[in-house]
Order: C-alpha cells, then structure tokens, then sequence
C-alpha cells in the first residue's frame, strides 16, 4: 500500500497563502456588503481550528478501533491504486460525508458539535478554519466503507483530501463559476447557501466536494438572495470555549426541563427547532394562534 500522506498538514502553507490573498483583495477592492474579516472574529476562527487539531486526536481513537475491528472481518481488502481504486474511495467517502454531513444538522445532539462551523457572522476563507472540538458521530458513517474493504488509512485519507476542498469554497469573493462546475461540484455560490440563515436556505447543499448529491437527495437550493450568516438566534461572544459548548449548555437546559424520556428523547435526536407538543401550543396561545386539535 502507497504511503498515504494527510493532506491537511500538506495544504496548511496553502490556506495562509490563501487567506493572506483574501485579506488583500478586500483592503484593494473593499465591498460594503461583505463582512470580510473582523479582528475578534477571525481570532476565534483560528483558534477553533488550531483547538480541533488537538482534540480531534482524542475523538479519533474510538473511531480508528471501530475501523480496525470492521477492516478485519471485511471480505476483502480493495487495494490502493491511485488512479483506479482511489477515485472510487474519494466518491464512495464524499457520498458518506453527504450524509454525516445532513445528520448534523437534523439531529440537536450532533448538531450541538456542529453549531460552532456556523456560529460566525461572517464568511470567509478563515470561517473553514472554525472547527468543532468533538465528534459524536465517532466515525460510523464512515463505516460501511471500511467494510466494503477500504482500509482506514485510506478512509483517513480522503477525509483530509474532502476537508481540504472545502476551504477555498469558504468565500465571497468569488461568484458563480460555469455552469457545468456548479451543477456537479460543491463551490462557493452552493456553499454561501449552506451558511446562510435565512428561511429558504436553511439545512440546504450539504456536499463536501460534490453538489450532486444534494441534487439527487433533494437538499439543494440555488443561491438567488444575498446569504445572510450565522445562525438563527446568534451568539454574542468570542470565548472559543463558549462557542464550542454553548449548544451542549442549551440541550443540557431543554434535557432539565423535559418532562418524560419521549422529551428527552425529542430533544436529544429531533432536529434543533424542536419543541415538545405541549411547550409549541403554549407558545402558539400566547401568541394569539390558535392551534389544531
């Protein structure tokens, strides 16, 4: 087996690079409608990023197990060829993105890890870097790749090459790219789409490199309106610590105050909006609203 190197380490002079360029082109030709880059907020991107780097090691250990347990007992071992069997494991890996990717945003437990991606305001290639310090998912989605035979440093592998990806789409700079790009790849227009906070862009375009997923599974939405970032109900702090456990603190209050374990329950795997019938029909009268029976 090739020696598989980790492409994020190898693409880290590139994403300076990069956003180095960024940085200048909006001192050069500054638009009033884009954020660009604040201090605070870049700083906290950045130490999100540099945070995940460390704690990502420790949420990888039960998944590397998971992983060697499943290689084992495969029925066969698909050897890696670079430009036979490696495309093959780059799109078998992106389709399981796709759907890891959708989980964490319709399910609050793993939405509460996934929140800190979205908790920034504004949107450029430092946003990519604001990563979340746990993984719940513990590698399962993954899985059936490594039981189809790919090994786990190959799963490793095209993981890093699909996180390296998606940096660049991180940007407003720029706009739509020919339409044969933007109906198969995931580019900045599709993924401004999945920032944005407004109503018709919610949980939208969940592709890592490829869009067509979304396409196929029905989640995408073309960016028409100017993308509004954030989140629904925004947080107003910089604390790394804060942004990354502020969710877990909100579940932990809904989880205290639910009554019965089919609340809990909702809470925990339901989508993030959710509410318990009972807590929606208050909010509904005392609003004025009336509510079906």
């Amino acid at each position: 087996m090739p020696n598989l190197p980790n492409a994020v380490l190898w693409s880290i002079p590139a994403f300076v690079l990069l956003t180095v360029i960024e940085i200048v082109s909006f001192l050069v030709h500054p638009d009033e409608d884009e954020l660009g880059y604040t201090g605070k907020d870049t700083a906290t991107s950045l130490t999100m990023g540099l945070g995940s780097l460390v704690t990502n090691l420790g949420w990888k250990i039960p998944a590397f197990a998971l992983y060697n347990v499943l290689y084992a007992v495969a029925p066969v071992h698909v050897p890696v060829h670079w430009w036979t069997t490696v495309p093959l494991m780059l799109l078998g890996q992106d389709l399981c993105y796709y759907w890891s990717h959708r989980s964490t945003h319709r399910v609050r437990l793993l939405w509460a890890q996934h929140v800190v991606h979205h908790s920034s305001r504004n949107y450029n290639l430092s946003t990519a870097l604001r990563q979340p310090w746990t993984d719940l998912t513990f590698g399962l989605f993954y899985a059936p790749l490594v039981l189809l035979g790919v090994s786990p440093a190959a799963v490793a592998f095209c993981s890093s090459v699909n996180l390296v990806y998606q940096f660049w789409i991180h940007t407003e700079r720029i706009d739509k790219l020919p339409r044969p790009i933007e109906f198969l790849f995931n580019t900045p227009s599709h993924h401004r789409v999945h920032h944005a906070s407004q109503g018709g862009y919610l949980d939208r375009n969940f592709g890592g490199i490829l869009i067509v997923w979304d396409r196929l599974f029905r989640s995408f939405t073309p960016e028409t309106d100017r993308p509004v970032y954030g989140l629904t109900k925004n947080i107003r702090t910089f604390n790394p610590l804060v942004v990354a456990t502020h969710e877990y603190a909100a579940l932990y209050q809904d989880l205290a105050s639910a009554h019965g374990w089919r609340q809990r329950a909702g809470f925990l795997f339901r989508g993030p909006g959710w509410r318990p019938a009972e807590a929606e029909g208050a909010a509904a009268e005392a609003s004025g609203v009336r509510v079906a029976a």
